[in-house]
């Protein structure tokens, strides 16, 4: 059998490529066509497109553009010829309203029912109602005028004057064709018919008699007026309006330039701005034209072609932009990984513990720092689910309702605290802060906590409540209130308990009692044109270390007087604050008002004393006035009864008898007023009528005593500011005691000397009056001076001790000092000297150069 033949099969027919090619979809053959593209060609077909894609937007703005354009001005010619025919509407009318007028005026005439005095009126009133009519003329057949009235703005050479003939001219033939037509006819009147430079619109209507001509009623309008009272407002401020004549000659209005050469329009295209139309009744010799104003800017001038060239600027600067950035994209690649590696580094060389949970709860990350905090290796923790090893067993059960909370996004911002267990068994407190873990697309993958060990603080804060508790119950059972204010604010930042209870939970009791010491808290508010500190730049430490202030005020609502002292302290949050200390010193002030009352009584009784003791010489010396009166009426008596009266000796004797009764009268009114119970009335003092009135007082006691006062007072004296009572009080106790001291020492009639010296000096630099007393008795031993101004101390047998001490109070109560010491002559004492001094009176506005000068 012949071995089989196999023959071989022929091969597959293959087309060619590119009839492969056009038999796949358009998309998957351009991806294998662009995918064969190497590398730069692939990138200059890619900036290809944007620079096409920008051309073809370029293009179909500019032909958007023209478009509009066209379509805009076509608006504004429809616009226009609507505007102008409404305008041409109203100024018919107008027209028409007159010329009716004009023909009833002319009917009348021609039926001789007005004459020309009648003419005069109607068209008088005619002309002041209608500003567009200048004048209204009575012509006859023959061009004769027989009346004539024109507006008084029209000049006086172009007025028609009555019994003067037209002049040959455009109106005089106007005239004959009004004799032919026998119809109203529209006429110019030009320079030749009137002496005006301008031209006017003139109407005839002729004055038919039967089949007649008789004349004609002539009225003339003013263009401009026309024009101004005949066309709407709106219209003739959207528009530029004109008056041409039958030659398109300018009338009346304005022309406007054309927008051709601006806009770059074709003249068809510069022409849509402007129309013409002729004015009924006055037919093409009257022509209104509007011409729309220029509001557009022209094609370079338009915002929409700057805005255009921008955008393209704008996308060819994104284009290089696009390719800079494909050039530097390599390296930011390179960039970003060496910024990962150093993230990395840095998140494993932080000390705070990081860790990061998938949606289910399971550990995704943890970082060294964690692994150290707690013990655990990485190995140990990846993975895990809850219950985690470092949670301690006692506290599974809150750990995993934290946890609950943790994947459900319930973890406050503050973060959450709990305790950790570490591998070896130890505890340590940690404060825990959870925030959602964000992939690159912005999905959430899981949350990221971050952990802090706060055993340490947490011991800190411990003692420092502690401190506080200790602190605030110190302050609590004070038994004065204290409350703190920030200078400048209303907040409380602090009051206990009797504040609270004084005053109540409010700011108001603690800026109530700074205004009422004089230390009012500035107000913010007050403030509105700036908002400055005033304290800025001011060394804080050093208003916080000033000693406190004090003052004592009454505060209604409590009836109580409270010590207020205030000071300035820098609150726990760096803002500069102000503590106020009120303390309760009702008792005290009571116990001053009834010592203050006491010391009253006693000043009464110093005065009442002193004038007991005094009273025998009191008494001798109102003895001497009542005699002289006595024996002054017996002579008068005996004059009178032996019948010798002589009216001049009875007058003198009168007069001297008013003298001594008037003397009489001083010192009993000197005793009355020295010794009458009167509140202090500081004031400003005469110190040469207080001296007057002591040395009064005092030398009743002088002559008594056989004591000789020599006074020696300066000039000129300033005034102070005291009571004169109080002040004359202190003195006639130092001049009687001077007395008493020199009597009880029964020094010789030569010695018998007491020197009173007033003068102006200063004291630590204040201007003062010094009153000195010296005198030339035994003086003062030294156990003496040491208890010279104590109560109820005296050196007298019969004295009651409260004279000296009562004086320098009141000296002391005037701002003033007393003194005193003895004289000495080598070692043996010849005497004492008692001084005060009393502060000048300021005047209010005046200051401390002011009293010095007033003083010397």
């Amino acid at each position: 059998m012949p071995a089989s033949y196999t023959l071989p099969m022929p091969p597959a027919f293959s087309p060619p490529r590119f009839l492969r090619l056009k038999q796949l979809p358009p998309l998957v053959w351009w991806r294998r066509w662009w995918t064969r593209q190497p590398p730069s060609r692939q990138d200059r077909v890619a900036m290809l497109a944007p620079i096409a894609a920008v051309l073809l937007f370029l293009l179909a703005i500019v032909v958007s553009f023209w478009y509009l354009r066209a379509e805009e001005m076509e608006r504004e010619h429809e616009a226009l010829v609507r505007d102008l025919e409404y305008a041409q509407q109203r100024l018919r009318l107008r027209l028409l309203e007159r010329q009716e007028q004009v023909m009833r005026l002319a009917r009348d005439a021609a039926n001789r029912e007005i004459d020309p005095e009648a003419f005069m009126q109607r068209a008088e009133a005619l002309v002041a109602q209608y500003p567009e009519l200048e004048a209204l003329t009575w012509i006859d057949e023959r061009g004769r005028i027989l009346a004539s009235r024109a507006t008084p703005s029209l000049a006086r050479g172009s007025r028609w004057v009555a019994g003067e003939r037209l002049p040959p001219g455009p109106l005089r033939d106007s005239l004959e064709t009004l004799e032919r037509l026998q119809q109203p006819l529209y006429a110019w009147a030009t320079a030749a018919d009137r002496s005006a430079d301008a031209r006017t619109l003139t109407l005839l209507v002729p004055l038919i008699d039967g089949q007649k001509f008789s004349g004609a009623i002539l009225a003339e309008y003013s263009p401009d007026s026309l024009l101004r009272y005949g066309t709407p407002n709106d219209i003739a401020s959207k528009y530029a309006l004109a008056l041409l004549d039958a030659r398109r000659e300018l009338i009346a209005g304005q022309n406007v330039p054309s927008r051709s050469s601006s806009l770059g329009l074709v003249p068809w295209r510069a022409r849509l701005n402007q129309e013409e139309l002729p004015v009924p009744p006055v037919g093409n010799g009257l022509v209104l034209r509007a011409q729309a104003w220029r509001t557009s800017l022209g094609i370079v001038g338009s915002g929409l072609f700057w805005l255009v060239g921008a955008l393209s600027a704008l996308t060819a600067w994104m284009l290089v932009a696009n390719w800079r950035h494909t050039r530097r994209r390599l390296q930011a690649q390179q960039a970003l990984l060496a910024e990962t590696s150093f993230r990395r580094a840095m998140e494993n060389s932080m000390l705070t513990g990081m860790r990061a949970l998938d949606l289910d709860g399971r550990i995704t990350y943890v970082n060294p720092a964690f692994c150290r905090m707690t013990g655990w290796t990485e190995e140990d923790l990846l993975g895990r689910c809850a219950p985690f090893p470092y949670w301690p067993e006692e506290d599974t059960e809150r750990l995993e309702s934290l946890l609950r909370q943790e994947l459900s996004g319930q973890i406050p911002p503050s973060g959450v605290q709990f305790r950790v267990k570490r591998k070896d068994g130890t505890r340590f407190d940690a404060r825990l802060y959870v925030s959602p873990l964000i992939d690159a697309s912005g999905k959430q993958t899981g949350w990221m906590t971050s952990m802090t060990d706060i055993t340490e603080p947490n011991r800190i804060r411990d003692q420092l409540q502690a401190s506080h508790e200790r602190f605030t119950a110190v302050l609590e059972a004070l038994d004065a209130s204290v409350s703190v204010v920030p200078l400048g604010g209303t907040e409380l930042l602090f009051a206990n308990k009797l504040y609270r209870l004084w005053f109540g939970a409010r700011s108001d009791g603690h800026l109530s009692l700074l205004e009422q010491a004089g230390r009012p808290a500035r107000n913010p508010r007050d403030a509105d044109h700036e908002q400055e500190d005033s304290l800025a730049g001011l060394p804080t430490d050093a208003l916080s270390a000033a000693e406190s202030e004090n003052a004592e005020v009454f505060v209604a609502e409590l009836a109580m007087w409270l010590e207020v002292r205030s000071r300035y302290l820098t609150w726990v949050d760096g803002r500069l604050a102000q503590m106020v200390i009120a303390t309760d010193i009702t008792a005290r002030r009571r116990a001053e008002e009834l010592a203050a009352s006491q010391a009253e009584r006693a000043q009464a009784a110093s005065r009442l004393i002193t004038m007991g003791e005094m009273a025998s010489s009191v008494a001798h010396e109102l003895n001497q006035p009542l005699t002289a009166i006595n024996n002054y009426c017996n002579g008068m008596i005996s004059r009178i009864r032996s019948g010798q009266p002589c009216s001049e000796d009875l007058v003198g004797a009168l007069e001297k008898t008013a003298r001594q009764a008037q003397r009489a009268g001083q010192i009993i009114q000197r005793i009355k007023s020295f010794v009458k119970r009167s509140e202090p009335n500081r004031q400003a003092a005469d110190v040469a009528t207080i001296v007057e009135e002591a040395v009064e007082l005092a030398e009743i006691e002088y002559r008594r005593r056989g004591v000789r006062l020599h006074r020696h007072l300066a000039e000129p004296l300033p005034k102070i500011s005291a009571d004169p009572i109080l002040i004359g009080q202190v003195l006639i106790n130092l001049l009687k005691n001077a007395a008493e001291s020199i009597d009880a020492a029964q020094r010789p009639p030569v010695d018998r000397v007491v020197e009173l010296r007033v003068a102006a000096r200063e004291v630590d630099g204040r201007p003062t009056v010094s009153f000195t007393v010296e005198d030339r008795g035994r003086g003062l031993a030294p156990e003496v001076l040491d208890r010279l101004y104590e109560a109820f101390f005296s050196t007298k047998t019969e004295g009651m001790g409260i004279g000296l001490n009562l004086c320098r109070t009141i000296v002391e109560s005037h701002q003033g000092r007393m003194e005193a010491r003895n004289l000495y002559n080598g070692e043996l004492v010849v005497g004492c000297c008692f001084s005060f001094w009393i502060p000048v009176h300021v005047p209010e506005g005046a200051d401390a150069s002011d009293a010095d000068g007033e003083a010397a």
